[in-house]
């Protein structure tokens, strides 16, 4: 579950869709900057007449095609085509509107709007669209000075080489956004499956355990059963070691569920605007149960209010700690809980008094397979974006050190 959220709260935003807004803004301010520089030769045309229609159509096209490079998917083809028939024509009509534009090597009619038509192209298509679109506006270039100077070549030159730069980034950049939404995918899986796993060890791996023990301990048939029982979790142990354990959503844990007291909670006003309360459960009804004569729960006065699914993987990871416990550090171990509500964090350590976990012994449990530690506990508060520490001294027990942190933890104050 804590993987299924996680990967709906992913906001994925194309990588191109900030060029497609500057490509906006930049449309806007050339049609501008081509009518003003217009406005301020207009002296100079021979035939001034022409310059003003094609840049009445060149506003108008260029306001009303506004939506049209919002995003690739309004970026159409035929779009495109008509753009760049319309950069085209104004580039043509120069020497008709002002034949000394040839003589001087002065600006065509639509001067650098041209560049914003090209790319359009590089960003929906990539470089070879943006070639094909600036070798058109090179050619039309050429054409219309007549006998181009060497300014013309090198800003025609500029023009393909800058369009066909740009649309190779855009590639590159659609490759990393479907690399990195695979990697998203994989992710959520994986986390999923470790899920899966810690359900599977705290359930049924433990009850083959149990079966196994007993089994060998009463002898005759039940010994077979207890025979049969260990085959089946060493090969279970080993599906969920291997990542076959297929990455499907397990019900929610129905003990812990019961014992959650969820409440309604107002949170009080920390300023001027103030928040709202949410759903919270105290954290402390979780861990009451454990308490008994072989575990001392020791709790803060005030209830230890968190978000329900964190309470609930934090009090799980504390049940997998006390399963630790009672498996490995004997019937007679005495276990404490200590519970530290800070502003900051909520702490839970669970400490005993066993003979302790020997050097390298918790690295040879996970190549076997037996995955409590890695799972059920440090998977759990990982998930949660908490931390476990566990610290151990052969012969001076075991301290497991449960951290989440607020923000994290989705705590209402």
């Amino acid at each position: 579950m804590m993987a299924k959220t996680r990967r709906e709260r992913v906001v994925r935003m194309s990588v191109e869709q900030p060029l497609w807004r500057a490509l906006t803004g930049y449309r806007i301010m050339t049609m501008i900057y081509a009518v003003l520089l217009f406005v301020f030769s207009r002296e100079k045309f021979e035939r001034p007449w022409v310059a003003v229609a094609f840049l009445a159509v060149l506003a108008v096209w260029t306001l009303a095609t506004l939506p049209k490079v919002a995003n690739a998917a309004s970026c159409t083809k035929r779009f495109l085509v008509a753009d760049l028939t319309i950069a085209l024509t104004g580039i043509m009509l120069t020497p008709l509107a002002d034949a000394q534009a040839q003589q001087i090597d002065g600006p065509t009619l639509p001067t650098i709007w041209t560049a914003g038509s090209v790319l359009a192209f590089a960003i929906k298509g990539g470089w070879r669209w943006a070639g094909f679109a600036s070798s058109f506006v090179a050619v039309a270039n050429i054409v219309e000075r007549g006998e181009p100077s060497r300014d013309t070549f090198h800003n025609v030159l500029l023009v393909w080489v800058a369009s066909i730069a740009i649309g190779y980034v855009v590639e590159v950049a659609r490759a990393s956004e479907r690399t990195l939404a695979r990697a998203l995918e994989i992710e959520a899986a994986t986390r999923e499956r470790e899920r899966l796993a810690r359900d599977i060890h705290d359930s049924v791996l433990q009850v083959l355990a149990m079966v196994q023990r007993r089994g060998a301990s009463l002898g005759g048939e039940a010994a077979e059963l207890g025979r049969m029982a260990g085959e089946q979790e060493v090969a279970l142990r080993t599906l969920v070691s291997t990542g076959l354990v297929p990455a499907t959503r397990a019900s929610e844990d129905a003990s812990l569920g019961a014992v959650v007291r969820t409440v309604e909670v107002d949170a009080e006003e920390d300023d001027e605007d103030g928040e709202g309360g949410g759903r919270v459960c105290d954290l402390r009804s979780l861990l009451a149960p454990h308490a008994g004569s072989k575990v001392c729960f020791a709790e803060p006065g005030a209830p230890v209010l968190l978000e329900p699914a964190a309470a609930m993987e934090l009090a799980a990871a504390v049940s997998a700690a006390l399963d630790n416990v009672r498996r490995h550090a004997g019937e007679d171990a005495q276990a404490w809980i200590l519970v530290e509500d800070w502003p900051e964090e909520v702490i839970v350590t669970v400490r005993d008094d066993g003979p302790g976990i020997p050097d390298g012994r918790l690295a040879q449990a996970e190549g076997e397979g037996r995955l409590g530690v890695a799972l059920s506990i440090r998977g759990r508060l990982r998930d949660i974006g908490g931390t476990a520490e566990l610290i151990s001294v052969p012969g001076q027990g075991t301290e497991v050190e449960l951290k989440v942190p607020r923000g994290k933890a989705g705590q209402a104050r």
